[in-house]
């Protein structure tokens, strides 16, 4: 009999370490199935149980793949796979590795398949690069027998994400730089033009107008107090961001978010998206739907969609339908809902799962390009308006001199 260290997550989606005595490997992880956990990593009990990042100051430091590596290693390991046996893939690919941390992640996931271990396994020695649903898929193909099909799943999952992603940068992008080019005009005619002028209206002896006043006191409230202001705007920050660590407050917050007219819809379609695409991949490569939705839940930023997340997982694990649990959320698409029913009537729940995402998807593409068309003249107008009252507030004093000059 031999001793493991194994580190797992249950049903509930915790995470249990612990030491177990079996005859072989494949005794503990029978073992630990019977158990109901979801083995992230098994070793024997020579070898040091992987501990949690966040609790290892050298975890910490030591850097991780990217989204963009990570995507790119997947993509190049998926491809080698149907060609290649396993261990010379990984040794190609750390070899073609321009970064020195990608190649000595690589090179330790190597090492680790070297000495016997399951690849799933050998992820798990880091973690901070390979996700424990990226690792969870992996694990299910090694099961089943089919990992080079479940590694093309997930190449294309992840490209499919990146793409998404680099869609919402480049909706934000324009409109922001746009945006903050503007404050940048403003700010500097405020403090910088604006007293220039004002020197020339000391003397003149009268009142000045009202709207000359108004611009006069906010340049001398930025030229002059522009630290306080800073100052005042990172206590702000700060406030907001101490209160948003209680958990209370931070569902409350992005309660509130999702009920916004656009950005709730937006965030709302996003994640559903997102867990329709990933679920798909998951049912496709026979990975149990409740570990899937246990998992995809974890990486959900949002508490409100996390929360419902939970009940779904909390009905299903009930005895109830993933098409009831969604509807019952009240919180994602019906579109979603009902071609998740309609997958599982007909026992393609995988295909109307991706038919869904690439609905969803379209429906984000063509939401941001008709948000984008109405907010840049928004912006310009906005601008203009803002440069229209600063040249109006210098004109009135001039107008005001000149009456006064032909009627004397």
């Amino acid at each position: 009999m031999a001793e493991y260290s194994y580190h797992a997550v249950d049903v509930a989606g915790r995470e249990r370490r612990g030491q177990l005595r079996a005859e072989d490997i494949e005794t503990a992880r029978g073992q630990l199935a019977a158990r109901r956990y979801y083995v992230v990593s098994l070793e024997s009990g020579a070898a040091r149980a992987p501990g949690p990042p966040l609790l290892s100051g050298r975890m910490v430091l030591r850097q991780r793949l990217s989204t963009k590596q990570l995507t790119l290693f997947t993509r190049q390991l998926a491809t080698l796979a149907q060609v290649s046996p396993l261990e010379e893939a990984l040794r190609t690919i750390a070899r073609q590795a321009e970064q020195v941390h990608v190649a000595r992640i690589l090179d330790a996931v190597h090492g680790a398949v070297v000495e016997g271990r399951r690849l799933s396994d050998a992820m798990a020695r880091e973690s901070r690069s390979f996700p424990a649903l990226y690792r969870a898929m992996v694990a299910a193909g090694e099961s089943s027998g089919t990992l080079p099909d479940i590694l093309e799943r997930l190449a294309l999952l992840l490209e499919r994400q990146a793409v998404v992603r680099g869609k919402i940068l480049s909706a934000i992008a324009y409109p922001l730089v746009l945006a903050i080019v503007a404050m940048g005009v403003v700010i500097g005619l405020m403090m910088f033009v604006v007293p220039k002028v004002v020197e020339q209206f000391q003397d003149i002896g009268q009142a000045l107008p009202l709207l000359t006043r108004i611009v006069i006191g906010i340049s001398d409230l930025l030229a002059n107090w522009w630290w306080a202001l800073l100052i005042g705007a990172a206590g702000l920050v700060g406030l907001g961001w101490q209160m948003l660590r209680n958990p209370g407050r931070r569902l409350a917050f992005d309660g509130a978010l999702l009920r916004l007219p656009l950005l709730g819809r937006l965030i709302r379609d996003l994640h559903a998206a997102r867990m329709a695409r990933t679920l798909a991949t998951m049912v496709g490569s026979r990975l149990p739907l409740l570990e899937g939705l246990i998992l995809t839940g974890r990486t959900i930023h949002n508490r409100a969609l996390r929360a419902a997340s939970d009940d779904i997982v909390e009905a299903i694990r009930g005895g109830g339908s993933l098409s009831m649990a969604l509807r019952r959320a009240s919180i994602f698409p019906p579109l979603l809902v009902y071609m998740t029913a309609s997958g599982e009537a007909s026992g393609q729940l995988d295909q109307m799962l991706e038919r869904a995402a690439d609905y969803l998807e379209r429906e984000f593409d063509a939401f941001t390009s008709a948000a984008l068309s109405m907010l840049e003249p928004v912006i310009i107008v906005v601008m203009g308006g803002i440069v229209a009252v600063i040249v109006l507030s210098i004109l009135l004093p001039i107008l005001q001199l000149n009456s006064l000059a032909a009627g004397t």
